[in-house]
């Protein structure tokens, strides 16, 4: 699973943070920090995150191909 958010669309409400912590984090007020690679153990949470998320700044990627790099 890859996942970006668009931190241009991103308006700091943090509602991913409570259903992902391991990957979302807040800096400060408003600064989005998250895992672009979370673990596949996190997907259930991370799915919850990007639903909640009332400007759909969280863009999922669940099954990337396969020969596309992981960073």
């Amino acid at each position: 699973m890859r996942l970006v958010v668009d931190l241009n669309k991103c308006q700091g409400y943090a509602q991913c943070v409570p259903l992902a912590p391991d990957v979302f984090t807040l800096l400060g007020e408003e600064a989005l920090a998250y895992d672009p690679n979370p673990d596949d153990a996190q997907r259930q949470r991370v799915l919850r995150a990007a639903a909640s998320c009332p400007v759909q700044a969280i863009i999922l990627e669940v099954d990337p191909p396969e020969d596309r790099d992981a960073r």
